[in-house]
């Protein structure tokens, strides 16, 4: 009865093919690079504004990017050096953000400011957090404070580390595990003590046993007399470490539309993140840099490496041996998630945990056909939705339609496409629909707002709820 209540309320997803090809690869840590490209818009909310200027030196853990948006994180340096200009740049998906080029000095000096954090209280950690500029390692970037503190704390008490990574061929939180896993018990610790949460769950997928291994064997020695780390092993099945989906994996507990985890008493953190935390309160050093997995027929080397966050893509990929090839295919994340790039010289950003490049052969070129209703993407949907019909909604420009189809609980893992023996662009016209979705609701806010008639309440709540689902 349990797995059919499963079934019914989340869609069966996708088994992708299982390609970690440097799952027992240590992390190589890459030299600086010639100059680094610091875009100031690397997390949900606010970008950030430059607090300097061209001509300016700057130390390793210095701010160079700030905001006084509530929504918003910090930005600093990784290297030591001299600010060579201020710059514009274009984002994959092509959002146009200021950015901060510096060149490094190879001194890595030191800011003073970098030194461990004292926080003996639960605004000083959300603080200190803030100033980490901390975002979503797992690739979602959402500044960690903010997640830290939603208005409904007090009913939250369940922590869940996202350790899942069900994508293909990204191993980077998986080497976190295995690699650093003092600092992930010791950053949940501090997470559990100042947001009084008794109960932490790790989410681990059963084609990791090594890494579940190493955790079960800490978390028994960290937990504490009323607060408890667990293992969970999870089924092997994308998207599993989607935060909703997760979040029913490990507590059968529901995230409603237009609610957040903490609206059924759940905060849910990446693994690489909350370790993040741990090294930032005994350092004091901010989150300058990052590991990310580089992999792809294309690379001659793939592992994952340790970069300083805005080195260049192209001098990460050779540093792993240059590519075997004209590279068809560049894609920051995963094959399912990622963003495809059209220019190497873009940085790599805090929420870039992958970097993949795909030789021609391996770049699938489907023609899309009409949609044969064979029903494959409405089953593998795990949000229960039906991108035929919205895809159908969009293109006849119906946002009512879209509104009682629920569009903004997709959430783009691009299970649709993946299964569409058509070949459509489902995912495509999913994020397009909800984008038109947005334009509608805020026209219909402004209207209301200049004194106009306003839908009802209820619609109107529904609209608002998905808007913050869906951001």
């Amino acid at each position: 009865m349990n797995a059919v209540r499963r079934i019914l309320r989340f869609g069966t997803g996708v088994r992708t093919p299982h390609i970690k090809n440097t799952a027992e690869r240590e992390t190589a840590v890459m030299p600086l690079p010639e100059r680094i490209i610091i875009p100031m818009s690397q997390h949900v909310g606010a970008p950030c504004v430059p607090v300097v200027k061209a001509g300016d030196t700057v130390e390793v853990g210095q701010v160079v990017g700030d905001s006084q948006s509530p929504i918003s994180a910090p930005i600093h340096s990784g290297v030591s050096g001299r600010v060579v200009s201020i710059t514009e740049l274009t984002l994959p998906g092509g959002v146009k953000t200021a950015a901060v080029v510096i060149e490094p000095d190879g001194e890595q000096r030191i800011h003073p400011g970098v030194k461990p954090q004292k926080v003996e209280s639960f605004d000083d950690f959300i603080k200190a957090v803030r100033a980490s500029g901390l975002v979503g390692l797992g690739g979602a970037g959402f500044p960690t404070h903010i997640k830290l503190n939603p208005p409904n704390l007090k009913d939250a008490d369940t922590l869940i580390i996202n350790a899942a990574e069900c994508e293909p061929y990204i191993t980077s939180d998986y080497r976190e595990c295995i690699e650093n896993p003092a600092d992930i018990m010791s950053g949940i610790q501090a997470v559990m003590k100042y947001l009084d949460i008794k109960h932490a769950i790790i989410a681990v997928e059963r084609d990791k046993p090594r890494a579940k291994a190493v955790l079960s064997k800490l978390a028994a020695e960290y937990s504490a007399a009323g607060r408890e780390i667990e293992v969970k092993s999870l089924p092997v099945r994308y998207p599993q470490g989607a935060e909703k989906v997760l979040i029913y994996s490990c507590t059968d507990r529901r995230v409603p539309p237009g609610k957040l985890p903490a609206n059924i008493g759940c905060i849910v953190l990446n693994v690489a993140s909350v370790s993040f935390i741990s090294k930032y309160l005994k350092t004091g050093m901010p989150l300058v840099e990052r590991r990310v997995t580089v992999d792809g027929s294309a690379v001659a080397k793939p592992q994952n490496v340790r970069v300083v966050i805005g080195t260049p893509i192209r001098d990460v990929i050779e540093f792993c041996g240059g590519a075997k090839g004209e590279i068809r295919k560049l894609l920051m994340g995963g094959p399912m998630m990622g963003l495809a790039l059209m220019d190497d010289q873009l940085p790599v950003l805090k929420q870039n945990n992958a970097i993949l490049a795909f030789l021609n052969n391996d770049v699938l070129a489907a023609r899309q056909s009409d949609c044969i209703r064979c029903g494959r993407c409405v089953r593998a949907c795990p949000m229960n939705l039906l991108p035929p019909s919205i895809e159908a909604a969009y293109r006849t420009g119906d946002t009512e339609r879209l509104e009682k189809l629920s569009v903004m609980n997709c959430m783009e893992c691009g299970c649709c496409s993946f299964v569409c023996p058509a070949s459509r662009q489902l995912v495509q016209s999913m994020r397009m629909a909800k984008g038109e979705f947005r334009k509608a609701a805020a026209a219909e806010r402004a209207k209301a707002g200049a004194g106009q008639k306003e839908k009802p309440a209820a619609a109107n709540s529904r609209t608002e709820g998905g808007l913050k689902d869906g951001e």
